[in-house]
């Protein structure tokens, strides 16, 4: 039995007949896209707002390893300001002693985004932080341990207090991460200052790589509106990370997750791949399906996809180009088929996604405050 048919009887989801109707190769066909557009003011949560002291115990937090299971690995560490804010890996390195599945996607302007992962496992940027502070190949860590860590350091007992009126709790720590995550955005473009009105800010070639990407490449059809993406789930046949043939560790924690997801042994081991956003719905049509990823800070983030296989832009547009790659799940987008590019085009193209790109976005690494020493008894939390 096969993976999909597997899926069907154990889990009694029913015939599900959404390849019959697939999506159309034309744009026009679909659901009118967005326009693509400037980065609006960034969203902000009305109880949550970006005060000095907020984001700054966030930015501590977000840099600091004691918030992690042995104390080594930090938000930073996945989410490297030096490396587009990911961590230039095909595949995320991992908490210690283990390795990652999945591509580490960047933080850069995530606070625009409503959906979190390459499966959207999370909705909201608190959610997405817990989710991978507390995850057994991120962070790893039990939110008590990292509550008494908190708790054992003078400089967060206070920022708690001045922030949020009580000591360090774990909860508010994922709000203040959240908070810091929403500064780090990118808009300044030469895309955005051309939409802006500065009509000297795109190239000649940028801009017919604008007109490909909305015409014949037909690329907005899922990277559409100001962060270039409509958050849905797509299986457009990416190759499978050979690491997965070669590598104990990947095929380890690629079968961890799987089963912290509920999925039964006969199912999840006749995968070969990662089978995406099937992981959070069960559902046997999504088999194979991540999220569109935003399309902003792209020369920075290399390497490209959910696992990494690409390391160019121009690697990208020639696996478009070609209409994809072959699909083991059956549940491939009728979206994605050969485009027929010149070589110009695609160099246009590439010309076009580079101008998404703005300033980097540098940050040195804060000096980290110690742990303290608290007087006994410690109904005070007096320190030394």
């Amino acid at each position: 039995m096969n993976p999909r048919s597997a899926v069907f009887a154990l889990f009694t989801v029913g015939i599900v007949a959404v390849l019959l109707a697939g999506p159309m190769r034309s744009v026009h066909a679909q659901k009118q896209p967005a326009p693509l557009a400037a980065l609006p003011a960034v969203p902000v949560p009305p109880d949550q707002p970006l005060t000095a002291d907020r984001v700054k115990l966030g930015e501590l937090l977000f840099f600091d390893p004691r918030l992690s299971g042995d104390g080594s690995i930090g938000c930073v560490d996945c989410h490297d300001p030096k490396k587009g804010w990911g961590d230039g890996n095909a595949l995320s390195r991992g908490y210690p002693g283990t390795m990652h599945w999945r591509n580490s996607q960047t933080v850069v302007n995530s606070a625009y985004l409503k959906n979190f992962f390459w499966g959207s496992g999370s909705s909201t940027l608190e959610a997405q932080a817990h989710s991978a502070a507390t995850g057994a190949l991120a962070g790893n860590i039990q939110p008590r341990l990292g509550e008494e860590r908190m708790k054992q350091i003078a400089v967060y007992v206070d920022l708690f207090q001045r922030v949020y009126g009580e000591k360090p709790s774990w909860e508010k720590a994922m709000l203040a991460i959240a908070a810091y995550e929403r500064k780090v955005t990118s808009n300044d473009a030469p895309f955005d200052r051309f939409v802006r009105g500065d009509r000297t800010a795109m190239t000649a070639g940028q801009q017919r790589g604008r007109t490909l990407f909305e015409t014949k490449a037909g690329c907005i059809a899922c990277h559409n509106g100001a962060l270039l993406t409509d958050e849905q789930h797509y299986n457009i046949g990416v190759p499978p990370n050979p690491e997965f043939v070669t590598n104990p560790q990947r095929q380890i924690a690629m079968r961890e997750r799987i089963r912290g997801k509920g999925i039964p042994e006969q199912v999840y081991l006749k995968f070969d791949r990662d089978p995406g956003r099937y992981l959070e719905t069960k559902k046997d049509e999504d088999l194979g399906k991540f999220r569109t990823p935003p399309l902003r800070y792209l020369t920075y983030t290399a390497p490209y996809m959910h696992n990494g296989v690409f390391f160019t832009l121009e690697e990208v547009v020639d696996f478009y180009d070609r209409g994809g790659d072959a699909d083991s799940f059956g549940t491939k987008s009728d979206l994605i088929t050969p485009l027929r590019l010149s070589g110009q085009e695609k160099a246009d193209l590439v010309s076009f996604l580079e101008s998404l790109s703005g300033t980097e976005l540098r940050h040195e690494r804060p000096t980290l405050p110690p742990y303290g020493v608290l007087e006994f008894p410690m109904t005070s939390g007096t320190f030394k």
